[in-house]
């Protein structure tokens, strides 16, 4: 196993490949799937924090203070950093899954833009945000700063969503009533699809076949795009005021919040007909599936509660009570493991740690990994204190902030209690 992931480390020089590869390599070999952990990410918009939701208890198990009016949320593929856009802030809040704490804010211009949305490219170098002001910004998460500025040609981008393949960026522009496709090689845009019914919400299917387009306020209808010709191919009239719109993993439903109705329309989209309307909370925005595809998570604004519906019946079978007027909801899986390297890999690529430092940081990780899959706790639990022991070493020599070496030690000591470490 150890031959394995040397092999892999040498194979796959590059800093964003590795942590691509680990993360793939312990959910494959054990020690991943025993502690990866999926969690539920809500904005609360009042409160300006985040709430973060253990799925299997359907409680809430922290709470995050983040930017002022926080609005979109977004995991990256591996779960190690959840994205949060601030409205009123105009910046962007990066949390660590390892530990539950902002780790890096990224500012954006206010005159420019109060981002409303966003959204992460499926191999996470990117992240893509929109708002009030019409422009998409693309972040480099490598280096949480701003890369590109993008117009659409709107004057308010109330949500924006990226193809599977990475290719496209589809962008609801609410008060102009058009979907701008943005083409992601170039950074440009590729196409503008009318939408005759103020476009509040926009949703991918799997496959990457179609886009689907919430009409908010009067139109109560939702539009189906091809994404092979940018056309609408079909409507589909769904409750009062259609705002958040998420689909199943395997492609055959999408569930839509109904915000004015107080019901969530599930839409076969074999058929694209509603099959099932399901009372919620008061206000429902936006809908996440668990990764799973087994519940729809839906944000119930003006009841600050979570209603989770079961996608076999299509009943609530649990209200969670969360912060005050929650938002925009997200899942993600997070192997701690994983997750660490991330963290230490962001250190490198924003110049805190040389090369050198971080990689022997990494490498006492993957040797953790190595152990675990062996069950050798004992000996990996050794490996952690050591970890520990150089993070504080990097602390006491000025490498890195109190703060940033803290962060490592709480994520560290939360794995060493998650493995019954002494």
């Amino acid at each position: 196993m150890k031959n394995l992931t040397q092999k892999l480390s040498k194979v796959f020089w590059g800093a964003a490949i590795r942590i691509v590869t680990l993360a793939l390599f312990v959910v494959v070999f054990g020690a991943g799937a025993a502690l990866a952990q999926t969690r539920a990410y809500v904005t609360n918009g009042i409160d300006d924090t985040v709430s973060v939701i253990d799925p299997a208890t359907n409680t809430v198990v922290a709470t995050i203070p983040v930017g002022h009016l926080p609005q979109g949320i977004a995991v990256t593929p591996n779960g190690g950093f959840v994205y949060v856009v601030n409205q009123d802030g105009n910046s962007v809040s990066v949390i660590s899954a390892a530990t539950n704490t902002v780790v890096a804010t990224v500012p954006l211009p206010a005159a420019e833009i109060q981002p409303i949305a966003i959204a992460i490219t499926p191999n996470g170098a990117f992240a893509y945000v929109s708002g009030i002001g019409g422009l998409v910004k693309v972040i480099s998460t490598a280096t949480n700063t701003v890369t590109a500025t993008i117009p659409t040609g709107g004057v308010l981008a109330t949500s924006l969503t990226i193809t599977p393949n990475g290719a496209f960026a589809y962008v609801a522009n609410l008060a102009s009533n058009h979907v701008t496709v943005i083409n992601m090689a170039t950074n440009t845009v590729a196409a503008t699809v009318p939408i005759a019914g103020f476009p509040q919400g926009v949703a991918i299917t799997p496959n990457g076949a179609f886009a689907y387009v919430t009409g908010a306020f009067s139109t109560s209808t939702v539009f189906v795009i091809s994404t092979a010709t940018n056309t609408v191919v079909a409507t589909i009239p769904v409750g009062s005021g259609p705002k958040g719109i998420a689909f199943t993993p395997n492609g055959a439903l999408a569930y839509v919040g109904n915000n004015f109705a107080n019901t969530v329309s599930v839409i076969a989209t074999a058929t694209n007909t509603v099959v099932a309307t399901v009372p919620v909370g008061v206000t429902p925005n936006r809908v996440a599936i668990d990764p799973n595809g087994t519940f729809a998570y839906v944000t119930n604004g003006n009841s600050d509660s979570v209603s989770v519906i079961s996608t076999a019946t299509n009943t609530v079978t649990a209200t969670i009570p969360v912060g005050d007027r929650p938002e925009a909801i997200a899942f993600g899986t997070q192997d701690p493991i994983a997750s660490l390297i991330a963290e230490v890999q962001a250190l490198i690529n924003g110049g805190t740690l040389t090369q050198n430092q971080g990689d022997g940081l990494i490498d006492k990780l993957e040797q953790i990994i190595a152990k675990l899959d062996r069950d050798q706790t004992g000996a990996a639990c050794n490996q952690l204190s050591a970890f520990i022991n150089q993070v504080n070493a990097f602390i006491n020599s000025g490498s890195i902030t109190p703060g940033q070496g803290q962060s490592l030690i709480n994520a560290t000591n939360g794995l060493k209690a998650t493995l019954g470490c002494p």
